[in-house]
């Protein structure tokens, strides 16, 4: 028995994101998952590979995703950074927070946190590496590199981590065209990809991450307009957990039928969403910088 191999195409996020649950939903394999409850339905699993023609094109926020527009733009934050001290000390059992950070992983590889002989956690490891550094230099210097890559896994902690790392690698290369615009195509690669619970946040925070984080640099220091091309989206596994297969059934599946696209989607670029995304801008950072200082 094979586990099957999706291949989707979209203009714009939310149109992918439909497109890919979708044929997941009607194509996709039932599967167990070392994360069950008892009683628990069968995952719905494929291995997936979309690709976003547009990112940043709207359509682009899906009115189904379960989370708000501030829920997205405290997730960009957190991938800009802003919670890279969230993170527990491997050695510390009673330690309950998150095993990494997208961010940290990328920009401070090789870095982990230990719980010291005072008590306190600091970061500690044989070496750091500023991966995102790394592949803003090399595109700026190459922009046609097959080189400029991103990793998180870390085998001396991931192996035997409970939550290891979903996403595995970020690949960037860039193309010129006539008029002298460079285009920042993305490859991302997650190794376990949460469909309905996380694929749409995921793919909107790296949108933004790309945009903002990397092809914004590299044109401030080339002086070259660099936009964002193709996104390419790989999962090994991307799945719905069966608890969550009604629920995306309801707000979903058996609307489709009765609805149009565009009463499922929302346009990033409309006003009402966009004081929507920057409302919350305040308390957000106040809640981060809270809990930062509790750490």
């Amino acid at each position: 028995m094979n586990i099957p191999v999706l291949t989707i195409q979209g203009r714009s996020l939310a149109e992918t994101f439909e497109k890919a649950l979708t044929a997941l939903y009607v194509e996709g394999v039932r599967v167990r998952t070392q994360y069950d409850k008892e009683g628990d339905p069968l995952s719905v699993d494929a291995t997936m590979n979309m690709t976003i023609a547009d990112p940043l094109s709207d359509p682009m926020i899906h009115k189904a995703f379960p989370g708000g527009i501030a829920d997205l733009r405290e997730y960009v934050y957190e991938l800009e950074g802003l919670k890279d001290n969230w993170v527990k000390a491997v050695n510390d059992p009673e330690d309950t927070r998150w095993e990494y950070t997208y961010h940290g992983r990328l920009q401070n590889y090789g870095q982990w946190k230990e719980k010291g002989a005072d008590g306190q956690a600091a970061f500690a490891g044989p070496f750091k590496v500023d991966q995102v550094e790394y592949v803003i230099a090399k595109l700026c210097a190459q922009p046609f590199t097959r080189q400029a890559q991103m990793i998180t896994w870390m085998p001396n902690l991931d192996q035997d981590c409970y939550d290891p790392p979903c996403l595995q690698s970020i690949w960037y290369r860039i193309l010129e065209d006539k008029a002298g615009v460079q285009w920042l195509n993305a490859n991302v690669r997650f190794r376990s990809n949460d469909a309905w619970g996380a694929n749409f946040m995921n793919m909107f925070g790296f949108t933004m991450f790309n945009r903002t984080v990397i092809a914004d640099a590299i044109q401030r220091r080339t002086g070259k307009t660099v936009k964002l091309g193709r996104m390419n989206w790989q999962a090994d596994s991307f799945h719905i957990y069966g608890k969550d297969v009604e629920q995306a059934e309801q707000r979903l599946f058996n609307r489709i039928a009765t609805t149009t696209f565009e009463e499922r989607v929302f346009h990033f670029s409309d006003p009402m969403i966009q004081e929507m995304y920057r409302e919350d801008e305040a308390a957000i950072l106040a809640k981060i910088d809270e809990m930062n200082r509790r750490m």
